[in-house]
């Protein structure tokens, strides 16, 4: 068995203190954690859009520049998936439970309830709707889990460092990454990781919930959420315990195969030709937006200042606090690829096949709404999808459908949380042994149901995004640290060309 560190020991802590706060004065917490939120949304949003978007062209950089050309792993290494369960892995770890949440929701909420510029109800509220769908999903957020990734993947398979998100720091601050210090970096990406999850866990539960209720008339409440969890649990653990190269893999391809086809199923169904016409339409405005959306932080207006801290800063916080996760993961099932191959694969196809699936289901919503066939924007936000395809063609069937892919994806990201939770609690280990795993498993579930049972999920939402501001710095000092590096990596190259 490998050796459990202290990291695993000190972060079971915090999570008691942080799950009995949040029990024992709930209340409190949420006031607490609101107002620390509200706080860093409005004195670090120009900090996260400045940050993001500067990891966005760091990552271009990287794709263009000579470090393109290094490969993470030794020069004879390839990848040991190949290309596309590589990107249905990153497309469930990255996105998963949150594409099916908010596909239809949101575009909605930006042209009926609030739109960031535009009057509600109009036409342009319809175009900016998918164009800000597209850029909180898209080039920035996986730019910032790319640049991260490739950090971790190029000192764990290229030098030879633990996985760990400390080690990636040694060029900088050495040995002490070893001692205390590595171990309150450690901390903190597990603490993070953990929440972030259970986050999920608790919203999956929600929405699988009105899922059922809407297909059989299951009863929406606590004790029908709770059993949810509890055989979500089992069956991601029986998943944890196969190991990466079976369990997650044929989840990752089981969920890119149900996603197409409920693509398929509301592009067909759906308005087809509108949905097309938006998606081309709404990329040509992302990418012509992009520089200006980037940079937007109103700060002479309060409306659309109140808008962006809802939107785009949470967002980017909470994008951040899943980034130990996330990156890591992605790191770890990314061996062999070049360092060019491995940021065009991670910035472009996930961000294309967002925009798609915004395009789809945002377009379809919208038009229901449009057409005065149902009022979508009145109804909860894991509701609005189901009440969608109520009407539309075969609705029971596409609703059965998303309801197995919300289980799906719910049961990856869940099994590929265990895994980065384990080998953050094993010293790094690419191989954390089955019972570490299921204690991750078993704490991450009772978290989500706990919580809920409080209605503690607001407040640990804002616990996440508190972490985020510490752990940004982190990143930071990874960027300098990973350049560092590779401008070292490239005069040894240089050296072994120059002396054959």
């Amino acid at each position: 068995m490998k050796k459990i560190s202290n990291v695993f020991y000190i972060t079971i802590g915090l999570i008691v203190l942080a799950v009995g706060y949040g029990v024992l004065a709930s209340d409190s917490f949420e006031t607490v954690t609101t107002n620390i939120k509200s706080f860093v949304s409005s004195s670090f949003g120009w900090y996260y859009m400045m940050l993001l978007s500067v990891l966005l062209v760091l990552s271009i950089f990287f794709i263009v520049s000579p470090f393109g050309k290094i490969r993470l792993g030794k020069d004879e290494d390839r990848p040991q998936f190949s290309t596309v369960t590589w990107i249905a892995m990153l497309f469930s770890a990255g996105m998963g439970i949150g594409l099916v949440f908010y596909g239809a929701a949101e575009p909605l909420s930006h042209y009926a309830v609030s739109p960031a510029t535009a009057a509600p109800n109009t036409d342009a509220a319809f175009k900016e709707s998918l164009r800000q769908s597209f850029f909180h999903w898209g080039l920035h957020v996986w730019a910032m889990y790319g640049v991260v990734a490739l950090s971790l993947a190029f000192f764990q398979f290229r030098k030879n460092e633990p996985g760990l998100i400390s080690a990636t720091l040694k060029p900088i601050f050495g040995k002490k990454m070893e001692g205390p210090w590595g171990i309150l970096v450690d901390v903190l990406a597990v603490f993070a990781t953990a929440f972030g999850v259970a986050t999920s866990l608790g919203f999956g539960a929600v929405q699988i919930n009105a899922g059922l209720n809407y297909l059989f008339g299951v009863t929406i409440g606590i004790e029908v959420q709770f059993i949810i969890i509890a055989i979500v649990t089992v069956l991601f653990i029986m998943s944890a315990w196969t190991g990466l190269s079976k369990g997650i893999k044929y989840l990752s391809n089981t969920n890119l195969v149900l996603a197409l086809v409920l693509l398929a199923f509301v592009v067909i169904l759906g308005p087809t030709l509108l949905i097309f016409n938006m998606f081309t339409d709404s990329i040509g405005g992302y990418l012509a937006n992009l520089v200006q959306m980037s940079f937007r932080t109103a700060p002479l207006n309060a409306e659309n200042r109140e808008w962006l801290d809802s939107w785009t800063i949470f967002y980017w916080a909470w994008w951040i606090s899943w980034a130990p996760f996330v990156s890591m993961f992605i790191a770890r099932v990314s061996k062999g690829r070049t360092i060019r191959e491995f940021m065009v694969g991670v910035l472009l196809a996930p961000t294309l096949l967002s925009a798609f699936w915004f395009s789809a289901f945002g377009t379809t919503a919208i038009n229901i709404q449009r057409e005065g066939l149902a009022d979508l924007a009145k109804e909860s936000t894991e509701l609005v999808i189901f009440e969608m395809f109520h009407n539309m063609p075969w609705s029971f069937v596409i609703s059965l459908i998303a309801v197995l892919l919300i289980a799906s994806f719910f049961i990856t990201s869940a099994d590929s949380a265990t895994f980065v939770l384990g080998m953050q609690s094993t010293y790094g280990s690419l191989t954390p042994p089955n019972n570490i795993k299921i204690i991750w498993g078993v704490i991450q579930s009772a978290i989500a149901l706990i919580l809920l049972s409080v209605n503690g999920l607001t407040a640990l939402q804002n616990t996440i995004i508190i972490a985020a501001l510490p752990f940004s710095f982190i990143m930071l000092l990874m960027i300098i640290s990973l350049i560092k590096a590779l401008n070292k990596e490239m005069k040894s190259i240089q050296r072994k060309k120059n002396s054959r």
